[in-house]
């Protein structure tokens, strides 16, 4: 059984007193460093001057200076700007302006891991991973809990790596919910593989081959909206709250009976003789070298694929339907994690 680390874990004077600098003020950003400043550590925000991050930060109360200075007053510099533009922020702003002995945190490892940066070997590399969005991370913190959270050490160039990143988890909420030791590699490749296989690409080919099954059968588009998609929500949102056990226990007798007999006439070794070679790609860096090499072309087949994404029928049929959803006319809109 994995441990979980909680605030008892924590050794809080690896950060007191440390200037924490946050580098990329979006969902993450802006969530972390709200929440480690109400911890009690000293937060300044490092962004471009005159763009939506700088404006956003001084509104909520931060100092906000241009990256480098940022990376020159850290003790810890908070990487947490999208993947893609790792390699030159940290080679132009933040490398040659962090002083020995400081820290550079992700919240994903694969800049590191497919070397997009190759750090100083004079620095800590940590990485911790709240299990939400940002607005979740936030909204937890406030009414005094948290998002679970996986930590990591990359180099630990001083010997208290360890201690910083779990100082900065808990100063997030995530040892308050409680965290999870792991490694930059086993955070990457599971994190790419879920996406790819499972949440993102698994469950969209999923849901539009079955819509699509049903049409070319005959069947009403609506109709096949409600079933293939609509009500995927109801069965993620039991599963998400209390597993396979809680799901079972809601829906029919006779969903029950079809989830055992057809389930695996769908999901069978041949889909998982796919999900390995996707797995093996992200191991090998296959695809790391591909979404890399895809970024550097100016992305002309990510914009392609996502132009025809949005152009399936049921993409159609959903935005109609969803109009008379009065329910989701008012919610915000959802972040990804």
């Amino acid at each position: 059984m994995e441990r979980i680390f909680t605030n008892s874990d924590v050794d809080h004077s690896a950060l007191r007193g440390a200037i924490i600098a946050v580098v990329g003020y979006g969902s993450q950003g802006r969530a972390h460093a709200r929440n480690l400043r109400d911890s009690g550590y000293d937060v300044v925000v490092g962004a471009r001057a005159g763009g939506k991050a700088e404006r956003q930060a001084k509104a909520d109360g931060f100092s906000v200076v241009p990256v480098a200075e940022a990376a020159q007053q850290a003790d810890l510099v908070a990487l947490l700007t999208p993947d893609m533009t790792h390699r030159e922020v940290y080679a132009s702003e933040i490398e040659p302006n962090l002083r020995k002995g400081a820290a550079l945190l992700v919240a994903h490892g694969f800049s590191v891991i497919y070397e997009q940066i190759v750090p100083r070997g004079d620095i800590d590399v940590v990485l911790v991973a709240p299990k939400g969005p940002g607005d979740l991370v936030r909204r937890e913190y406030e009414i005094g809990r948290g998002v679970p959270s996986l930590f990591a050490v990359h180099q630990d160039a001083t010997g208290t790596a360890r201690a910083k990143a779990l100082a900065y988890c808990a100063g997030n909420g995530g040892t308050t919910a409680g965290a999870i030791e792991t490694s930059f590699r086993e955070e990457t490749e599971t994190d790419l593989f879920g996406e790819q296989a499972v949440l993102c690409g698994g469950a969209t080919e999923l849901v539009a081959s079955g819509f699509k099954t049903l049409v070319d059968a005959g069947y009403k588009p609506e109709v096949a909206y409600f079933e293939c998609l609509h009500e995927l929500k109801l069965i993620v949102d039991l599963m998400y709250e209390g597993g396979f056990a809680k799901m079972l226990h809601f829906v029919s007798e006779t969903a029950k009976y079809g989830d055992f007999v057809s389930g695996p006439r769908v999901i069978n070794d041949e889909t998982r003789a796919r999900m390995k070679e996707v797995l093996t790609d992200i191991q090998n860096g296959n695809f790391a070298r591909q979404w890399v090499a895809e970024n550097e072309a100016g992305k002309p087949e990510y914009e392609r694929m996502w132009k025809e994404d949005l152009e399936q029928p049921i993409e159609k049929v959903g935005a109609r339907l969803r109009t008379h959803m009065a329910w989701l006319q008012s919610q915000p809109q959802s972040e990804a994690a």
